[in-house]
């Protein structure tokens, strides 16, 4: 049973009740108990979002979306931040790397956000909706294969498929060679995992996919994202390359898990398609929890709070799309409206892609383990305790073993296999449509990273 806050009798500026923590395991066992405290206090409240680390937390869906539209008041160059400036901010805070500037369209403002931002849509824009199905498709299938044999007929679907799926999928769009996209994969993961130097890695991997596109352009979106008029520089395209692949693989696969775990649930009504429990997902368990922060350009009253100038104001969509002021009347909004994808000019340029992306990583989940199934309720499901992204900690499930293989596929335009569409996914979007597959035998798993061993997969080697 979850125990939520209690404030009563507790006086404004009490020092022995400091600043809601939204990090460490208090946090994790109740996420919805911590939101609904600060709701209490009005539309924001002073958190720490890491230690020693203060920040103003949006907790209000329509002032989350007045701030989101409106850059005048609300900048996003975290150039601004005063804590940072005056040495307040331990040099070794893990907000650093989320919230530290980066010459790229997240943290850019104005005529600088315009031309970075437009080099990002333009490019997105020219990926192809066919490939991308069938890639997400055939990278699930690599990734299901791994796992589906095992005689006990379990998996843990974070570790062995929510969480490499993006990652295997970007790698493939981003024209990432082998040897390249294993150590993108290693520092992506690194970075969200804390492991120490993982944002080094990642660096040199990403400087070195730039020089090697500078050298021999290709079909990709990093060659695309090059050659764009904007005329990025390397260190603009190392940048936007960061926050595309990595602010696209963690939140898209607590997306997949969450929406797999949601459709597999005991509670989940079985006539109702995929794209209702991934929509689900965005609106109640929003993937970015906690983020986009801004930088008030004069204090500006909010809720009976000033908000200083420069001082980092950071939006809960997770707690903006579950407002209770919202939820009695969600039924008047369109399924869109939720915040997860952001507003405003920063709002996500990837959303379209990312939902495909979601959406298919559940169905071939669904069509390949036709009776898979929860090993546990969703209720007793543990999220993980950070304040950026909601992810749960691990998705158990059973189903009867077997054996999937790859099938023959046309090159896509990093010179792999791109993927086929797998067996039933024209049918209706529900487990019971789903069909088996034929036993086979699977092919040795080869030496190298993550994605080497799909690469050398999809080719039956």
């Amino acid at each position: 049973m979850q125990q939520h806050f209690n404030t009563a009798g507790i006086p404004a500026g009490c020092p022995a009740h400091r600043n809601v923590q939204l990090f460490g395991p208090e946090f994790g066992s109740d996420i919805e108990g911590h939101y609904a405290h600060l709701r209490s206090l009005g539309p924001s409240a002073p958190v720490d979002i890491a230690p020693g680390v203060e920040v103003e937390l949006v907790t209000s869906y329509d002032a989350s979306l007045h701030i989101l539209q409106n850059p005048v008041s609300f900048v996003r160059d975290s150039r601004r931040w005063n804590a940072l400036n005056e040495g307040r901010v331990p040099q070794d805070s893990p907000a650093l790397p989320m919230m530290g500037y980066r010459p790229n369209a997240l943290f850019s403002d104005g005529a600088a956000h315009a031309r970075l931002r437009q080099a990002v849509t333009d490019s997105l824009a020219t990926v192809n909706q066919l490939q991308l199905v069938r890639q997400t498709q055939q990278s699930a299938d690599y990734l299901i294969s791994r796992f589906s044999s095992d005689p006990r007929g379990q998996a843990e679907l974070m570790a062995d498929y929510a969480h490499p799926l993006p990652l295997l999928v970007f790698s493939d769009l981003f024209g990432c060679p082998p040897e390249i996209g294993d150590q993108v994969i290693v520092g992506i993961s690194g970075i969200f995992e804390g492991t120490h130097g993982a944002d080094e890695v990642l660096g040199g991997a990403l400087a070195e996919l730039i020089a090697l596109k500078r050298r021999s352009p290709g079909g990709d979106l990093t060659t695309r994202l090059m050659q764009h008029s904007a005329q990025l520089t390397d260190e603009e395209m190392l940048h936007q390359l960061v926050t595309l692949l990595s602010g696209g693989t963690a939140p898209l696969a607590a997306a997949i898990g969450t929406s797999s775990a949601l459709y597999l649930s005991d509670d989940w009504q079985a006539d109702l398609p995929v794209e209702d429990a991934v929509v689900q997902t965005l609106w109640n368990y929003a993937p970015i929890a906690n983020y986009a922060a801004h930088y008030p350009t004069h204090d500006v009253e909010l809720g009976g709070r000033v908000l200083r100038a420069n001082d980092p104001v950071l939006i809960s969509f997770a707690a903006a799309n579950t407002d209770p002021k919202l939820t009695d009347h969600r039924e008047q909004f369109s399924a869109k409206a939720h915040l997860a994808f952001g507003a405003g000019p920063h709002a996500c340029p990837a959303k379209d892609p990312a939902f495909m992306i979601a959406v298919g990583a559940v169905e071939s989940l669904l069509n390949r383990l036709p009776d898979v199934e929860m090993r546990v309720t969703f209720k007793e499901l543990a999220w993980v305790p950070a304040p950026w992204s909601r992810s749960l900690v691990t998705v158990p499930v059973r189903f009867t073993p077997r054996v999937v293989t790859p099938a023959a596929a046309p090159t896509s335009p990093t010179g792999a296999p791109a993927a086929q569409p797998s067996a039933g996914a024209a049918a209706p979007r529900t487990a019971s449509s789903a069909p088996r597959l034929a036993a086979a035998h699977a092919a040795p798993q080869p030496r190298g990273g993550l994605f080497s061993r799909f690469l050398a997969w999809t080719r039956g080697e």
